[in-house]
């Protein structure tokens, strides 16, 4: 999901160099959104591997 998140901000920035201003507003919106879904499954499997006592690998 990162990878997504990272390829959605490469063609934001890509498309905002070029001019393609509502293009790059959309991908930025998605890639941010991406980041923050991210964000919380990591902090969600963070705790769940902190509570059940597994050593997370």
């Amino acid at each position: 999901m990162l990878g997504w998140a990272l390829t959605f901000l490469v063609v934001a920035i890509i498309a905002a160099l070029l001019g393609f201003g509502g293009i790059a507003i959309a991908s930025a919106g998605i890639a941010k959104m991406l980041f923050f879904v991210f964000l919380v499954l990591f902090a969600v499997t963070l705790l769940a591997a902190l509570v059940r006592g597994r050593p997370i690998s």
